[in-house]
């Protein structure tokens, strides 16, 4: 039996200038991003479309969805294989091509950098991002390729 999940989020526009959107350029391109219960977060275009640099953008936000989502999968199977993680860190890039009015993302590529308590386990440590990535709610909902390039150590005394 499938179960379903529902989430909610308020996206609020506040750049209106005082003229709305007469122009392309009368409006900035500044929103709002809620949910109850945690911190708004200040969103924008990326730079490129006439955005703020210092304010999240939607492509962020999506890479930042599947570099989040490997991570807690990641670690729920190690935790259940009995692999000690003590830190993980990724550096993700995402690629997005444009033409025209539209564009999409062609790739994503997760680098997770893994630190584990015990030699023994950096075998399984390794393999298990490839369930994890199998796993993750927002790589399997995405029509783009989603890599890992894993590096696991372990902990130095």
């Amino acid at each position: 039996m499938a179960l379903s999940h529902h989430y909610a989020v308020r996206v609020d526009w506040t750049g209106n200038l005082g003229t709305g959107t007469d122009t392309y350029r009368s409006y900035s391109r500044d929103h709002d991003i809620s949910s109850e219960g945690v911190p708004t977060l200040l969103g924008s275009a990326d730079p490129t479309f006439r955005g703020d640099r210092s304010r999240w953008n939607p492509e962020q936000f999506l890479l930042a969805a599947l570099a989040q989502c490997h991570m807690l999968s990641y670690l729920s199977h190690c935790a259940r294989g009995g692999v000690v993680v003590l830190s993980y860190t990724d550096e993700a890039a995402a690629t997005m091509e444009t033409s025209g009015g539209g564009g999409r993302f062609t790739e994503v590529v997760l680098r997770p950098r893994v630190v584990i308590a015990e030699e023994s386990m950096l075998e399984q440590a390794v393999a298990l991002h490839g369930p994890a990535g199998q796993d993750c709610f927002i790589a399997s909902s995405v029509n783009f390729p989603v890599r890992h390039e894993p590096v696991v150590t372990v902990r130095t005394p």
